[in-house]
């Protein structure tokens, strides 16, 4: 049986005939459309639901109006239940750094509109984004933006974070060329996040622009890893300058002036509901004021 045809009937059988029917539907169809979807409902069961003049439910029609009244009465409750967990339930996805550091402050603000805000946060690498979002697991994601997103995918920029290095404080390296002098091989054990990280991709290909070579001694799989490892002496650590970060103070950093920064973002697919259209507007504005210069 045709579930529109169904529904039809449930209104027909709800208010006594086609004509209160139409007036009563919340949505509009014309009388001759309901009449001729009722005839094929009918002819599929192979019996007449009910008599027109007088209007009177057929044993049949009786029995199936008892089964189908219940759900079609209750749907616009489950739909308004429905609505309202969504409205209030916002489902994030971020690295460990944003979301020990900075999603606290942004979702500070949301809370204080929307105080039954329920939250589901992820901890995520970028290249699990796609797919969370194409199977409408999280509703944002604020990660490295890439130069190609899936598809049906939008972005908007946050931040562009420089890469710097990180090397132990009292060490006499005061910037990039103190590490290669006239040598095209880099000598200092380097500790970075693994090959296939964005933020190693970008420094080798530069490192190739510039003709120099540089092998990671220490491969680890997060940025708050390389601080550690960094700081403990394992070697120079490959980083992101990230605003308002308080950095072990065994490093101090060195900037990798030419290098392109990281492009931090969010990555959403449709248009947003609007609780997660507010998140966005308040990302974008502590981002804004994560980027002007200290005073």
């Amino acid at each position: 049986m045709n579930v529109h045809h169904l529904e039809l009937f449930y209104y027909v059988a709800k208010h006594g005939g086609i004509t209160p029917a139409v007036r009563q539907m919340p949505y509009g169809i014309q009388q001759p459309a309901v009449s001729g979807q009722i005839l094929q409902l009918e002819s599929e069961l192979g019996l007449k639901l009910f008599n027109r003049r007088p209007f009177a439910l057929t044993p049949a029609g009786d029995e199936l109006y008892a089964f189908i009244g219940p759900f079609f009465a209750q749907l616009p409750n489950v739909a308004a239940r429905l609505k309202g967990e969504e409205g209030s339930h916002l489902r994030l996805a971020a690295s460990a750094a944003v979301l020990n550091t900075h999603l606290p402050d942004v979702l500070e603000k949301l809370r204080a509109v929307y105080p039954n805000l329920r939250l589901t946060l992820r901890e995520v690498v970028p290249t699990e984004v796609d797919a969370l979002l194409g199977t409408q697991e999280i509703d944002v994601a604020v990660s490295l933006l890439h130069a190609r997103s899936g598809p049906g995918i939008q972005t908007k920029e946050l931040l562009r974070l420089p890469l710097v290095l990180l090397v132990p404080k009292d060490s006499p390296i005061r910037k990039f060329a103190d590490l290669h002098g006239k040598s095209p091989v880099i000598e200092q054990a380097l500790v970075t996040l693994q090959p296939h990280e964005t933020i190693n991709l970008i420094f080798q290909k530069q490192l190739e622009k510039r003709g120099l070579r540089w092998q990671p001694t220490v491969e680890v799989n997060s940025l708050e890893l390389v601080v550690s490892y960094a700081a403990r002496g394992y070697g120079i650590g490959l980083f992101v300058d990230i605003p308002s970060m308080k950095y072990d103070e065994r490093v101090r950093k060195i900037p990798l002036t030419g290098f392109p920064p990281l492009v931090i973002g969010l990555l959403f697919q449709g248009k947003l509901k609007p609780l997660a259209e507010r998140f966005a507007r308040e990302a974008v504005a502590y981002a804004a004021a994560l980027s002007k210069p200290e005073k």
